[in-house]
């Protein structure tokens, strides 16, 4: 009985440092979260949360006034910018998406009359899309009001404030592609 009480106590004698290192991990825990490693999860965390509501709103009123989503807008601002069309390939690396969310995307838009396809004179296999003279109207008339849009929801910032968000931002991304 002994024997067994003393296996009991070397094993409990092994967990205490166990319990100890948790116990100054939460220590260490708690000391971050007061300084700076707590203020940039917050920021992201803020600059997050901010995105999220404005893209919301902003999908709210494509889908209202428009009755369009806001990857078909997005897809759609890639095409103006290119009238002579994009391949599938080169929309989704623009995108940051897959072929086949834009194959899904570029389908719904076709159906409407607003992007017709076309092949690639460098490339047999591939397709290339472009906006339609009506999808370019539709498209600019969307951009108009998303332009109007997007200065409504920053209307409660300065222009000061504005410019200083827009500067620190810049910096933030410019230090995060190194």
């Amino acid at each position: 009985m002994t024997e067994s009480r003393n296996r009991g106590s070397a094993r409990a004698a092994r967990r205490e440092p166990i319990i100890a290192e948790e116990g100054a991990a939460a220590l260490d825990l708690e000391s971050r979260l007061r300084d700076d490693h707590h203020q940039s999860v917050r920021l992201w965390l803020r600059l997050l949360s901010c995105t999220n509501i404005i893209a919301a709103e902003l999908r709210r009123r494509l889908r209202e006034q428009f009755d369009c989503t806001l990857s078909r807008f997005d897809l759609m601002a890639q095409l103006e910018r290119a009238p002579e069309g994009l391949s599938m390939s080169e929309i989704s690396r623009r995108m940051m998406v897959t072929n086949a969310a834009i194959t899904g995307l570029a389908e719904r838009l076709v159906k409407d009359g607003h992007v017709e396809r076309s092949g690639d004179a460098a490339d047999r296999r591939a397709v290339r899309i472009r906006l339609t003279p009506a999808g370019r109207d539709y498209f600019l008339a969307m951009a108009h009001r998303h332009e109007a849009w997007v200065v409504e929801l920053f209307s409660g910032l300065s222009e000061t404030q504005k410019g200083q968000l827009r500067d620190l931002t810049a910096e933030l991304k410019t230090q995060l592609r190194r």
